[in-house]
C-alpha cells in the first residue's frame, strides 16, 4: 500500500500563490514552491511537469475560484443592476479575503507562462471564459457599461491596494456599488 502524500496539490498551489504574492511571478519556480511548502522537489515534479504546468495550474485554480463567486453573483435572481452590483462587490470582497490569490490574478496569465501551459489547461480556460461570456451576454444592459461596472472599475479599485500591499478598505465596497448603480440603469 503506498503511503499517503504529505502535500496535496492545493497545499503546493497555496505555497505557489504565496511566492507570487511575496516575490512576484518571476520568482515562481519549482524549487521556490518546494522550499515555501517545506516539500521535497520530487513532490513537485510528481505533480507538475515543470514551471509552465505549475504556473498554469495555479492560474486556473485561482481563476476558477474567483469566477465561481463572480458567476454566482451574475446569475442571481435579482435584476441586472443588482446582479452587476453583486458582481462588483464580489471582486472587492474576494480580493480582500484572498490577497495571495488576488496577487496571482493581478500578475496576469502571461506573466505566468501562459504560452507554455499544457493544452488541457488552455482548453479548461476556454471553457471557463465561454461560461463567463454567456453570463455577461445574458445581462440586459449595454455591454460596455456592464464591463465597466463589473470588471474595469472593481479591478481599478482593488489594484492600487494590492500593488501597495495595503488592505482593501471597507470604503471600496461602497465605491464599486455606487459606480455600478450609476452605470447600470434600474429596470
Amino acid at each position: 500500500m503506498p503511503r499517503p502524500a504529505r502535500f496535496t496539490v492545493d497545499d503546493l498551489l497555496d505555497s505557489a500563490a504565496a511566492v507570487v504574492a511575496e516575490r512576484g511571478p518571476a520568482a515562481l519556480t519549482i524549487l521556490a514552491v518546494a522550499r515555501a511548502a517545506g516539500a521535497p522537489s520530487g513532490s513537485m515534479y510528481h505533480r507538475f511537469s515543470g514551471r509552465a504546468a505549475l504556473c498554469g495550474e495555479l492560474w486556473m485554480r485561482t481563476e476558477e475560484r474567483f469566477i465561481a463567486g463572480f458567476a454566482e453573483a451574475l446569475s442571481g435572481p435579482a435584476g441586472t443592476r443588482a446582479r452587476c452590483v453583486a458582481a462588483a462587490r464580489h471582486t472587492v470582497g474576494w480580493c480582500r479575503d484572498h490577497p495571495a490569490e488576488a496577487a496571482v490574478l493581478l500578475a496576469g496569465a502571461d506573466a505566468l507562462c501562459a504560452s507554455g501551459w499544457p493544452s488541457e489547461l488552455h482548453a479548461r480556460r476556454r471553457r471557463l471564459h465561454r461560461r463567463l461570456r454567456r453570463l455577461l451576454a445574458g445581462l440586459h444592459a449595454e455591454a460596455d457599461r456592464v464591463n465597466a461596472a463589473v470588471i474595469d472599475i472593481p479591478y481599478a479599485v482593488v489594484r492600487r491596494h494590492l500593488l501597495s500591499g495595503a488592505a482593501i478598505p471597507p470604503s471600496a465596497d461602497a465605491i464599486v456599488t455606487e459606480c455600478a448603480e450609476a452605470l447600470i440603469p434600474p429596470v
